[in-house]
């Protein structure tokens, strides 16, 4: 489903839906109007549904991609971000990652941090018109068939781009003692117990009030290396290490600091599973562990400099997903992106999954020279590697603006057939009860109806139409109860003459499909 297709079923399944106080359609009795398609026929059988992670970033630091400036009205923000989903959407995408803390601060309506200068142009003032960027975002995603994951940076306190004081009731302000200047930054010092329990904390709350389908943090957990007079600024956190070792720790400080990050991935993995099993677990580490890794590989060391050890995470199933930022080109000396792509997934004890971070927002950058064929050849990459079956795009701005045509080409080419992502059987879940359907003449025209009951925990529906030879394949929203029969007709407009359903639960694992012929 692309471009005015797209738009053309999410508009039909809006009216389907209905304002919350309007009259549901009138049906008619839907026997007569369908009839079972039994599987042993060759013609009532679909496709085999594709699964690939399509997946794409949304910064909110620094309006990287939206809202496009602080202080934005409340109904221009709106209207960006539902062009930002319906984009998605029509390119083919299957999951947002969504940023809603950058840097201490909320793009949601937190109950413990203040709201973002990014949204409302001073950090601490609520939004011109009272509502809950974050509640909008995984309603609207949902309704169009997307995953929402909730995008954290768990240390960060205040990015060189935020122009503003810090609000009251920041955590720097509150407690002054764990925020540390760092060269451009303000850094929350890992090394510190309580600073780790308000990142928890600030997590587990949106994990308990929001339905997101997954929690993410990127790459910022020690900060990358400042600069003073062209030498490395030491980080400050020579009083928590002191009080460590007082305590009678007896690591190195490197290791106290890895251990200090192991010890938030660990303790976030299980809080997750703890309150809502289902909820994905997801880290973008740099896309490098350490330099010689595999042998070769030149650059950054993210174990030693920023002491991220992502192959331990990965390797013990801390992580339900890692997205390692693979961000060169495929034949880029010193950091080939496939070679970095096997290495990782050579690291899955646990067999998670490995998804590569692919870099759109080189592409027209004078330095870089990327074409948009690179981020092609990047993802028919992770379509050969074992066990990589898909890719995160960064950032959403690249798409929107269609640089060198990229949206374009996936929407014609890569992502021209919608997918499903991946299931998580290891999260566990039964595989959903398949519900009886059928078509039902209403008021406002022919629908599916789909026999849901209310205790049924199903994600998304997938329904696929067959007119002639052609299949169609929808991902809707689990909790519909009917869809227009209109929406599921083939890119001709031929009305479906069979259509199957797959029920989808929480963690992907899909259900019986159930076929019926259309009379």
């Amino acid at each position: 489903m692309t471009g005015r297709w797209a738009a053309t079923v999410i508009a039909a399944l809006s009216l389907a839906i209905g304002d919350a106080g309007a009259q549901p359609p009138v049906r008619t009795e839907p026997s007569v109007l369908s009839a079972p398609c039994p599987p042993i026929e060759a013609a009532c059988v679909a496709p085999p549904l594709l699964r690939e992670f399509r997946g794409v970033w949304v910064a909110t630091v620094g309006n990287m991609d939206w809202p496009s400036r602080p202080g934005l009205p409340t109904d221009s923000a709106k209207l960006e971000l539902l062009t930002i989903l319906d984009r998605a959407k029509a390119i083919g995408l299957n999951a947002i990652v969504f940023q809603v803390r950058p840097a201490g601060d909320a793009l949601y309506a937190s109950r413990i941090e203040p709201w973002s200068e990014y949204l409302t142009g001073r950090q601490g003032r609520a939004p011109d018109v009272a509502w809950d960027p974050l509640t909008f975002a995984i309603r609207e995603a949902h309704a169009r068939g997307l995953e929402l994951h909730a995008w954290f940076n768990p240390y960060r306190a205040k990015d060189p781009s935020a122009k503003g004081p810090v609000a009251t009731k920041h955590f720097s302000v509150q407690y002054p003692a764990y925020a540390k200047r760092y060269g451009r930054y303000l850094w929350f010092d890992p090394g510190e117990p309580n600073v780790q329990k308000r990142t928890v904390r600030v997590i587990l709350d949106v994990l308990n009030r929001y339905d997101v389908d997954g929690i993410h943090l990127d790459d910022y957990f020690y900060p990358y290396p400042e600069l003073r007079n062209r030498r490395e600024i030491a980080f400050p956190d020579a009083a928590s290490f002191a009080r460590y070792r007082r305590g009678g720790g007896a690591l190195d400080r490197d290791d106290w600091r890895r251990q200090n990050v192991n010890h938030l991935i660990d303790t976030l993995r299980t809080e997750i599973a703890k309150a809502k099993p289902w909820v994905k677990f997801g880290i973008s580490p740099f896309g490098i562990w350490k330099p010689g890794e595999p042998a070769g590989i030149t650059g950054f060391d993210a174990f030693s400099r920023i002491f991220a050890d992502a192959r331990t995470w990965l390797a013990r199933g801390w992580v339900d997903y890692l997205v390692p930022q693979l961000y060169w080109g495929v034949d880029q000396d010193g950091q080939r992106f496939g070679e970095l792509l096997r290495w990782w997934q050579a690291q899955n004890d646990s067999s998670r999954h490995v998804w590569a971070g692919l870099a759109d927002y080189k592409i027209g950058d004078v330095r870089a020279k990327w074409r948009s064929g690179e981020v092609l050849r990047q993802i028919d990459t992770t379509r050969v590697v074992p066990g990589a079956a898909g890719a995160v795009h960064f950032q959403m701005t690249a798409l929107l603006e269609d640089r060198d045509s990229v949206a374009t080409r996936l929407t014609r080419g890569a992502y021209a057939t919608p997918a499903l992502v991946p299931a998580m059987s290891w999260k566990g879940g039964a595989a959903p009860r398949t519900p009886a359907i059928a078509v039902a003449r209403s008021n406002a025209g022919n629908v599916l109806a789909i026999a849901r009951r209310p205790t049924d925990q199903i994600r998304w529906w997938v329904i696929q139409a067959r007119a002639g030879s052609e299949w169609t394949t929808h991902v809707l929203d689990g909790t519909l109860t009917e869809a227009p029969l209109s929406a599921l007709a083939s890119r001709d407009g031929a009305t479906p003459e069979v259509v199957s359903l797959t029920p989808v639960g929480r963690t992907g694992v899909g259900g019986i499909p159930v076929a019926i012929r259309v009379r």
